[in-house]
């Protein structure tokens, strides 16, 4: 495999924490090379997932960060200019199909629907990538696999897949794991102990009863990872969780004093 591609391996194993059967069933999606789609509030695994299931498929992973300015050229490719005149350089969408790698799209419904059309012709029989600019039909190399991510709490009738995309993907649904699993997460990735652990998801647990009531979005998996690492630090919990924890997600001061006395409550002690 040429150089181009193995700076996209992954090395080392990431620490993911199965929660359900999502390990099997995306490893017999792979088997027959069906596109899958995660969907899941944000900063709930689903990328580090993806992370874990290249790991373990020996495969690349080649992660796009979609957004609304990203254009078709941005994924398929271009022509550059050089001192030598002018030469194509692949996508990321091109380099992944061509080499054999996982490609992910991750939050797919922030590129444009234009631009994602483009995915298309791989997510089906054909596996192809027409490189219109270039002239060439890629065929997708056998070990090529196409995984897409987004939020569902952020979809709107301007921002969400057509059905003819969608219907093209298996599914899997992720949300913020239970309590016990998630303090097991938390005090993994940081080194807090399993009671501060414990405490940090029971304020996120308050926080995202709160989702639709006062706050867009609640407290992630994510940002306790942050606290959880500011403590482990030296931080006091207080000062830590209130920069990581309450400022990040809410403006509102109404609702950011309930977030601190929720973290008062728990933390009152230290």
């Amino acid at each position: 495999m040429s150089d181009v591609i193995e700076q996209y391996r992954v090395t080392k194993e990431p620490y993911y924490r199965t929660v359900a059967d999502e390990v099997e069933l995306f490893e017999a999606a792979y088997s027959v090379r069906m596109p899958m789609m995660l969907k899941g509030p944000t900063g709930c695994g689903k990328t580090r997932f993806v992370e874990y299931m290249a790991w373990k498929l020996k495969r690349p992973l080649i992660t796009v960060a979609c957004n609304e300015d990203m254009t078709a050229s941005d994924l398929v490719g271009r022509f550059l200019l050089d001192a030598n005149g002018t030469r194509w350089q692949d996508g990321p969408l091109a380099i992944a199909a061509r080499h054999g790698a996982i490609c992910y799209l991750d939050e797919v419904v922030e590129a444009r629907q234009d631009t994602t059309v483009v995915i298309h012709p791989l997510t089906d029989n054909r596996r192809v990538l027409p490189l219109e600019k270039k002239g060439e039909l890629l065929q997708a190399h056998p070990d090529f696999h196409l995984v897409i991510s987004y939020n569902p709490g952020y979809q709107s009738l301007m921002k969400d897949l057509k059905q003819s995309t969608k219907q093209r993907f298996g599914g899997l649904d992720f949300n913020y794991p239970e309590h016990q699993t998630e303090t097991e997460i938390v005090a993994h990735e940081t080194g807090v102990s399993a009671e501060v652990a414990g405490k940090l998801v029971s304020i996120a647990e308050r926080a995202r009863n709160l989702k639709g009531h006062g706050l867009d979005e609640g407290i992630s998996t994510r940002m306790l990872v942050y606290a959880g690492s500011l403590i482990a630090k030296g931080v006091a919990p207080l000062p830590a969780c209130r920069v990581a924890l309450v400022r990040p997600i809410t403006d509102d001061p109404d609702m950011r004093d309930a977030l601190d006395a929720a973290v008062t409550t728990f933390f009152s002690d230290k």
